[in-house]
């Protein structure tokens, strides 16, 4: 196996055993077993325990530093940078459901170091994102009494907490489950504008 392909093995059962067993839970000898070789390899690769979970989390919120730019600047209206942000959101937890499992349980295990992360990586992103919701609110295309920031955060929260507990919910198909999701999201976000030239008429 060569050693890229190592370090990115070592990254995907990492994400696997922190979400499922918790990083308490979760020993480099077991990480080690899974991928086929010895501790001493795995600690060649990633100096200590904590190293490869900055590692497994900075791979999760690198995704986002790509990503994130292309997407807004390939939207042209605050609906279409709606759909194309938490679709990519949804997408990406679904494509590995320990992501959402791994971030949900830094949430509550580790919440200033998670924090910290975020702001990091995510701050900027988050920033522009409330300054585009504050811009449709003063536009008319936005709810009022939405709280831009907040409104990001606990739509992040949202999709990580639906996709990281869906079986636990019974969620039959998780693409159901996504969809109502992003339903809701849009709804409390945007004013519905043929309701709106309805009332109006009347």
């Amino acid at each position: 196996m060569k050693e890229q392909n190592i370090s990115e093995r070592l990254l995907d059962v990492a994400t696997k055993r922190f979400a499922t067993t918790g990083y308490n839970g979760t020993s480099l000898s077991a990480i080690a077993t899974e991928v086929g070789i010895k501790k001493p390899s795995l600690l060649y690769h990633y100096r200590s325990k904590e190293k490869l979970r900055s590692a497994v989390l900075n791979r999760v919120f690198e995704h986002w530093n790509d990503e994130l730019p292309r997407i807004l600047k390939l939207a042209t209206s605050g609906e279409d940078r709606f759909d194309g942000l938490v679709g990519e959101v949804v997408r990406f937890f679904v494509r590995d459901p320990n992501r959402a499992r791994l971030i949900l349980r830094e949430m509550l295990d580790r919440p200033a170091h998670l924090r910290k992360r975020m702001d990091d990586y995510l701050g900027p992103y988050i920033s522009i994102l409330s300054d585009y919701i504050q811009k449709g609110v003063e536009r008319g295309e936005v709810r009022a009494d939405v709280q831009p920031r907040a409104y990001v955060l606990h739509v992040i929260q949202m999709v990580v907490g639906g996709i990281a507990t869906a079986d636990s919910l019974g969620a039959s198909s998780i693409d159901l489950h996504m969809n109502e999701i992003v339903r809701i999201a849009r709804s409390s976000l945007f004013i519905d504008q043929h309701r709106t030239q309805e009332l109006q008429t009347k």
